[in-house]
């Protein structure tokens, strides 16, 4: 079965737009990495400042070499621009595993 990693990021809320628009320019990023299986950015509603960063992967594998490849290149490259790294949108962030031990999807028909 796949596994889920979701990452927990506090996110204040003069930071939310700037998260967003960083998530929203980075499309394609993930979508093409070999165990790559869903993605899902959720802002929250009420009750916290913490957004969740959903993945799914094929195995445990597939998810360290996206991190040791793609997921690290973007985050050590420059900043917009060529110039100085942009400051972090988030304050704060934890990774939270998971294995897929039942799964449900709609009925067709």
């Amino acid at each position: 079965m796949s596994i889920v990693k979701i990452n927990a990021l506090t996110v204040p809320d003069e930071q939310r737009e700037v998260l967003e628009k960083r998530f929203a320019s980075r499309a394609g990023a993930v979508e093409s990495s070999d165990g790559f299986e869903w993605f899902e950015l959720l802002r929250p509603l009420e009750g916290t400042d913490q957004y969740l960063v959903y993945t799914r992967w094929r195995d445990e594998a597939a998810f360290q070499a996206w991190m040791e490849g793609p997921m690290k290149a973007a985050h050590q490259g420059g900043g917009e621009g060529g110039g100085e790294r942009p400051k972090p949108a988030a304050s704060g962030s934890t990774v939270w595993s998971f294995e897929v031990v039942q799964q449900a999807a709609p009925k067709k028909g």
